[in-house]
């Protein structure tokens, strides 16, 4: 029998809801998933539907959530039903909902951008040069075993998290004069979390669709689908 992934998408069309997921759908399909794709969430409120679903991957920014959704896709996952998803479609998603901020582990809460003077009003004025630091844990972990540190120019989110996170790899934020903080601050840049039965992974590199494409960015998103799934 197939596994079964549901790929939710949305919001804000700066990050490429449905290029980015359209990357990854025949990854899916190749390891054995049949793929259903929805435009918005209110699919998490069809109980059985979300009985039969082993992952979801979402990719739904800036968006607002039900109540009788978010009840569906948290009865899914801690039923083990596996979620994964990059960046703002799964830490900055449903920011009213602290019930769901507490199941991802990790809020978005800036991404720093480049010296005021060279702004020009476009998405690229958050575009920043930094590292991703795979951690001790990250090197033993399937998601991210034999991937080395690597640099990225894009946006760096600084994330709210706690320290239930498993954490894969870290980013840290330096401070710098035009800031308003004063040393710098290391962030999860990818974490993985056990919520009931489900598993959570989430990437926080994956602003855009060249980011998701890139590697090993694009390899981390496709070991950590897997591993979240059921």
């Amino acid at each position: 029998m197939s596994k079964q992934a549901l790929v939710v998408r949305g919001g804000w069309d700066g990050h490429m809801p449905v290029e980015t997921t359209d990357l990854f759908v025949p990854f899916l399909r190749e390891h054995g998933f049949d793929v259903r794709v929805e435009e918005g969430t209110r699919v998490y409120a069809d109980r059985g539907l979300m009985d039969t679903v082993d992952l979801v991957v979402q990719v739904n920014t800036m968006s607002s959530i039900q109540d009788d959704e978010f009840a569906g896709l948290q009865r899914a996952v801690l039923g083990g039903a596996g979620m994964a998803g990059w960046h703002g479609g799964i830490a900055d998603a449903y920011r009213d909902n602290a019930d769901y901020l507490h199941m991802i582990g990790g809020q978005f809460a800036h991404h720093a951008g480049k010296d005021p003077a060279e702004r020009t009003g476009e998405q690229s004025d958050n575009y920043i040069p930094y590292t991703v630091h795979i951690t001790d844990y990250g090197r033993t972990h399937p998601i991210t075993q034999g991937i080395e540190d690597f640099d990225l120019v894009t946006e760096q989110y600084w994330v709210l998290s706690d320290e239930y996170n498993d954490v894969l790899a870290t980013t840290t934020q330096e401070a710098r004069p035009w800031d308003a903080w004063n040393r710098p601050v290391t962030s999860p840049a990818i974490w993985t979390r056990q919520w009931g039965e489900g598993r959570i992974f989430v990437s926080a590199p994956g602003h855009r669709l060249e980011i998701v494409e890139s590697e090993p960015v694009r390899t981390i998103i496709e070991r950590g689908m897997l591993w979240a799934a059921r």
